[in-house]
């Protein structure tokens, strides 16, 4: 079984996200969603959500797009992936994220043999949270 892992807020769940989903499930059996937790979005986008991280999650469960979907570690953004073990960690197009990083990470945990891929937009003019946020 080939699992994949993806990471996001997904405060306003648009057709943006849903397609995001839906090619991360082309690449692979068993797709995890990891949902950022609300102290961490705090930290790392100003501004307020419109959902909590239960309510996000629940959202996310009810798609039917994933096999599983849990909240992120509220410390340790990478224990995640030690814990799931994914053999895809697929991004979005514009997750900015510390590859190098990433990649020390996974070397860590033995996961050296995951590979990471940035996935195609879905109509980013449209579908995009901080432009859906201001309608």
């Amino acid at each position: 079984m080939k699992k994949v892992m993806v990471f996001g807020t997904f405060d306003i769940f648009h057709e943006g996200h849903r397609d995001f989903l839906r090619q991360a499930k082309e690449y692979g059996d068993f797709l995890i969603i990891i949902v950022a937790r609300d102290k961490n979005v705090f930290k790392v986008k100003s501004g307020l959500l419109k959902n909590n991280e239960l309510a996000r999650q629940k959202t996310i469960s009810e798609s039917k797009l994933a096999d599983l979907v849990v909240l992120g570690d509220l410390d340790d953004k990478y224990k995640v992936i030690q814990k799931y073990k994914p053999d895809m960690i697929c991004l979005g197009y514009d997750q900015e994220v510390m590859l190098e990083e990433l990649k020390e990470k996974l070397t860590a945990f033995d996961l050296v043999k995951t590979q990471i891929i940035k996935l195609n937009p879905f109509h980013p003019e449209i579908y995009k949270s901080s432009k859906l946020r201001k309608k």
